[in-house]
């Protein structure tokens, strides 16, 4: 009978062992992690992106152009933007480009498929004429597929009228 007692106690000391090993061991994994991530948030703010990566094109040089309702026309801000794109990808000579046309929820989706392919092509029209090769830029459309901002007013879909340009 004392045996079946200690045993007993031997059995509930060695779980009592493993669970407040694993609750530590979790609690230290959890601190490392959050000391990590806070280390990495930390490093990131201050830091600059790397010349010719995605996010060098987008901080300083602009990665996407906007459109007017209903049109592929380029606007005098968009060719500027595309102005500072073309001489970013004479920079970086290797990079290749994709240019997503992308559209307002208003329409059907056949209609603004085509629609964001005519802004993506507009965009590509005008790098290759200032110096960017074809053969580096590709285009898709997503329509209204891939909306930025969510919402059905004019504000939303003016931020949803655009063609991004974004790394291959």
């Amino acid at each position: 009978m004392k045996f079946t007692h200690f045993g007993a106690i031997a059995l509930a000391a060695t779980l009592a062992a493993c669970s407040g090993g694993d609750s530590q061991t979790a609690g230290q994994t959890s601190g490392t992690a959050q000391a990590g991530a806070g280390a990495g948030a930390g490093a990131g703010a201050g830091s600059r992106p790397v010349p010719g990566s995605e996010e060098d094109l987008a901080a300083n040089v602009g990665d996407r152009v906007y459109f007017d309702f209903d049109k592929s026309t380029l606007t005098q801000q968009a060719t500027a933007t595309l102005d500072r794109q073309a001489s970013w990808l004479a920079q970086y000579p290797s990079n290749a480009v994709q240019v997503a046309g992308n559209c307002d929820e208003r329409g059907t989706v056949e209609y603004n498929i085509a629609l964001g392919q005519r802004r993506a092509y507009s965009v590509t029209q005008y790098l290759a004429a200032h110096g960017v090769a074809q053969s580096r830029i590709a285009t898709i459309s997503y329509g209204k597929e891939r909306p930025i901002a969510v919402g059905s007013d004019e504000a939303s879909w003016q931020q949803n009228r655009n063609a991004i340009t974004s790394l291959q």
